[in-house]
C-alpha cells in the first residue's frame, strides 16, 4: 500500500470528521479533537511543564498535523526561550485538501494550520513553523524509526486503534521507541489495550495507566526506566 492509495482514502463521517478508509478509524474526534490532544498528548506528557531550549518531540502517525499544531501552541503559550523540535512518522501522508478541511474545525489552530499547509501542499517535510523545527518521516515505521538517528524526550503514540493497526504497537516497535527516548524520556497515547502497556513496560518504561478523554475511561503514559 502506497501513500498515493492512502490518499485516496480519506473519507468524511458526519460530514466533518476525517476517517481512514484502509483503517476504518477517525483521525480525531470533531467534537473535541483539541482538548484530546492536549488531554492525552500534552498533558500525558508533562507539558508543558517540562519544555526547554532543544526539547524533542516525536511521534507516531502525523495525521492531520493536530498533535504539531497543539505542540506550537503549548510552546508559543509557555513563553519557553530558544527552539522545539517535533519529528513524526507517517506511512500515509493525507492530502492538503483534507488537512486544511479537518484542521479549519478548529478556529484556535489557525494560526499554526495557515503556515504549515503551504509546506505541506508544497511537499515539504522538513521545514520551521516559527521557533518549531518540524520533521515528517514518510514510511513505514518499522524501517524508518529504526534508521532514525535522534532520540526525543516525549513520545506521542498516535496511531490509529490497536485493533485495526496492530502493527504500529508491536513490541518490537516499541522496543524502538524506547531505543530512541532519552534518558528519563516519556510518553503518552490514547490506549490502554494490555498488549500496548506490555510491550513498552517490556522496552523499559514505567507505564500507568491514567484517566482517558471524554468518554474514554483510560489511557497509558509513562516514563523511561533508565538510560537505554
Amino acid at each position: 500500500m502506497t501513500a498515493k492509495d492512502q490518499s485516496e482514502r480519506v473519507t468524511w463521517r458526519d460530514g466533518g470528521t476525517p476517517v481512514s478508509t484502509l483503517f476504518d478509524d477517525p483521525y480525531f474526534s470533531l467534537a473535541d479533537g483539541l482538548a484530546e490532544t492536549r488531554h492525552v498528548f500534552l498533558a500525558g506528557n508533562d507539558l508543558p511543564e517540562r519544555l526547554r531550549d532543544g526539547f524533542h518531540i516525536a511521534e507516531l502517525g502525523f495525521g492531520t498535523g493536530l498533535n504539531l499544531i497543539a505542540s506550537c501552541l503549548a510552546w508559543e503559550g509557555s513563553g519557553t526561550p530558544g527552539r522545539l523540535r517535533f519529528t513524526s512518522f507517517e506511512a500515509f501522508p493525507m492530502p492538503a485538501a483534507d488537512m486544511a478541511r479537518a484542521l479549519a474545525a478548529f478556529p484556535e489552530a489557525e494560526a499554526v494550520a495557515g503556515p504549515l499547509l503551504p509546506h505541506w501542499s508544497a511537499g515539504r517535510r522538513r521545514f520551521a513553523l516559527g521557533p518549531v523545527d518540524v520533521e515528517i518521516v514518510e514510511g513505514d515505521a518499522r524501517e524508518t524509526l529504526p534508521r532514525w538517528p535522534g532520540r526525543a524526550d516525549a513520545w506521542f503514540l498516535d496511531g490509529f486503534s490497536p485493533a485495526k493497526n496492530p502493527e504500529l504497537w508491536s513490541e518490537a516497535l516499541m522496543q524502538e521507541v524506547a531505543r530512541h527516548t532519552a534518558p528519563g524520556g516519556s510518553f503518552a497515547t490514547y490506549t490502554a489495550a494490555g498488549f500496548v502497556r506490555r510491550g513498552l513496560a517490556s522496552a523499559g518504561f514505567q507505564v500507568e495507566r491514567a484517566k482517558g478523554h471524554g468518554h474514554k475511561r483510560h489511557m497509558s503514559r509513562g516514563f523511561l526506566r533508565g538510560a537505554t
